[in-house]
């Protein structure tokens, strides 16, 4: 189905791990869904959602770790939000002049959660759960529901208040090599349709630094699936100004991909060579794992990193040189997941030219999910 010529390596990168954070057996020990941006200022910023109790639990909060020496030790973890409900998923990036715009997303679980605390045998963890759950009012959906971005002036020690976005995805805008910032993300039309999955994926603009966003464009969806298949994109520009986006493509209740031939959990791409205005027909690209993050590095490659949640679990790359047409895929960062509960890793390009890229995985079985980092160079 797919025009896009694949490679398949299936081999380990030469790499170091590290820690960003990790409370493994603490009660809010819980990271997730991060995103890493170079600061502006030399520094290197993770935002994530953090200080948590589970996958999905009432007490997300979005976070901020930093670093000053190239990601070998951070700052604790700094609480940016705290709303009643779960603060989710955290995308960052650096907007020029020090300015950095960071963007998060907020839900009702309170279904979910219902269940999962009727299910829990542990009196105090309940008790935690029933206090968490008792913020989580309509009132409270009403005012913090939805789609969120913060700016900071001095590259993320201090942020602005809390913006209402039209779109969420979890690594948020990239900034274009004309300055323009360019967020494609999932729309966010209300909070029953955000949990069907309604709502397109959209392609915004910001030529202030992300303080307003125009809408550039809707993107087109493959034959025989339907927009509640779609989340979680990311976009790439590369050296000519093409715009590569990838996006997390799914089963949904009502909307299977076997019609269409599409492996679930997996990526289509787009293209626009028009700066965002119109976008070619997608492309699966049928191979286990997401979301993506795109790097565009400075060696002309585009970079892709994901998730991968079955088999051996971890976080795998592929790298494109001819500005998406062709991917080498699979990628091996860490093959050493003790479940699928994992992935969202994003990258940077530090000044010797490795990555640095930083995700969520648990340490060891049992733990909470910490804030990870791998350092990688790109294979010749």
């Amino acid at each position: 189905m797919s025009k896009v010529k694949l490679s398949a390596i299936g081999r380990e990168v030469q790499a170091e791990h590290g820690v960003v954070s990790s409370f493994p057996d603490d009660f809010f020990g819980y990271f997730g869904w991060p995103t890493v941006a170079h600061s502006g200022d030399g520094a290197l910023v993770v935002a994530a959602s953090g200080l948590r109790n589970a996958h999905v639990c009432p007490f997300g909060r979005t976070v901020i770790c930093r670093s000053e020496d190239g990601g070998r030790s951070w700052t604790s973890p700094q609480v940016v939000n705290d709303s009643p409900l779960d603060d989710r998923d955290a995308g960052l990036v650096a907007a020029g002049g020090g300015r950095m715009v960071l963007t998060w997303f907020t839900t009702d679980n309170r279904q979910q959660m219902a269940a999962r605390l009727q299910a829990l045998d542990d009196e105090r963890k309940a008790a935690h759960w029933r206090a968490g759950l008792a913020r989580v009012t309509d009132a409270a959906v009403d005012r913090y529901g939805g789609a969120w971005m913060r700016h900071s002036d001095d590259g993320g020690l201090s942020w602005g208040p809390p913006k209402k976005l039209l779109v969420t995805t979890p690594h948020g805008p990239i900034r274009l090599q004309t300055g323009v910032l360019l967020f494609v993300g999932k729309h966010f039309p209300s909070m029953e349709g955000f949990w069907r999955g309604d709502g397109a994926i959209a392609a915004l603009s910001s030529s202030d630094g992300g303080r307003e966003w125009d809408v550039v464009s809707t993107l087109p969806v493959c034959r025989e699936t339907a927009d509640n298949n779609y989340h979680e994109a990311h976009v790439g520009e590369v050296a000519d100004g093409r715009l590569v986006v990838l996006i997390r493509i799914e089963n949904a209740e009502g909307y299977p991909l076997d019609a269409a031939g599409i492996d679930n959990f997996s990526l289509v791409k787009t293209v626009s060579d028009d700066r965002g205005h119109t976008w070619s027909p997608p492309e699966p690209l049928n191979f286990h794992g997401s979301p993506p993050h795109l790097l565009s590095h400075s060696s002309g490659a585009l970079v892709c990193t994901y998730g991968c949640r079955q088999g051996d679990f971890g976080q795998r790359a592929m790298v494109s040189r001819d500005g998406g047409e062709s991917w080498d895929y699979d990628l091996i960062l860490r093959d050493d997941g003790s479940d699928g509960d994992l992935g969202y890793p994003s990258s940077v390009e530090l000044t010797d030219g490795s990555i640095f890229t930083v995700y969520y995985q648990r340490e060891r079985p049992g733990a909470q999910c910490a804030l990870l980092w791998t350092r990688w160079a790109l294979p010749d």
